[in-house]
């Protein structure tokens, strides 16, 4: 693999849509109080563990181009995964499979013993096979996997020096 060398533009624009869509989620999820179904939250696993590495890739392209590039293929393939998984969620939200039988969430765990009845009274069940929202008829799952596939391809031109 020697010789090989990294780009860092393909890899800032990476950084940059990811933390952006990471970022839009949490949004979604705290001001637009859209609360994830589990499977939203397994959707995001490839950009807790891929930005780190991106990241750490950029930071070593220039003194170790051949470690840079190991680390992006490792992204790439996190976001490839990602981009299987939200597609997948995607699909069952389309009810063109089923998804798995004890796929519903709440909105979180009471803080104290007295306020369990409070919150069993409050707390939504969200469905993995119902969209929360839609934008020109795809998902939030959809759009993961869209971003995920063009992450992925954008660690892979960032190799190709």
């Amino acid at each position: 693999m020697s010789n090989s060398a990294v780009q860092t533009k393909p890899i800032l624009l990476l950084l940059i849509v990811g933390f952006a869509t990471i970022g839009g989620a949490w949004a979604f999820q705290i001001y637009g109080d859209l609360v994830p179904c589990p499977l939203c939250y397994i959707g995001r696993w490839q950009y807790y563990a891929g930005l780190p590495l991106a990241l750490l890739a950029l930071l070593l392209a220039a003194r170790n181009a051949d470690l840079a590039s190991i680390l992006l293929i490792l992204v790439a393939l996190a976001f490839a995964a990602g981009a299987v998984f939200s597609a997948w969620h995607a699909g069952i939200e389309w009810k063109f499979w089923p998804g798995p039988d004890t796929c519903a969430s709440g909105s979180g765990s009471p803080s104290t013993a007295g306020g369990l009845l409070s919150q069993m009274r409050t707390t939504r069940v969200v469905p993995c096979d119902e969209a929360a929202w839609r934008l020109f008829g795809i998902s939030l799952a959809g759009y993961n996997a869209i971003i995920s596939t063009g992450i992925a391809g954008l660690a892979l031109r960032a190799r190709k020096g």
